[in-house]
């Protein structure tokens, strides 16, 4: 599945998109919420959620991938 970007917590900052090394956000446009424009290439590695400073991402992992997951500290359930 690819990353879920939440609205209402991104503040717009285009991390995600700078970070992502497979441009599974496609050309990201200054000063509005990125768009998932690849979904297909995204590699799971979590990078634009470990680092989005709103964390306003979630990366929901393939069933065949969860043994490979480590749940960070303070991280919730959902």
């Amino acid at each position: 599945m690819p990353p879920i970007i939440d609205k209402d917590k991104c503040k717009k900052c285009g991390l995600c998109a700078q970070i992502c090394g497979l441009d599974v956000y496609g050309p990201y446009e200054k000063d509005t919420v990125p768009i998932v424009r690849y979904p297909s290439e995204c590699w799971h590695c979590n990078a634009c959620v470990l680092d989005c400073p709103a964390k306003a991402i979630k990366l929901k992992l393939p069933l065949s991938m969860p043994i490979l997951y480590r749940r960070l500290k303070g991280e919730d359930n959902d």
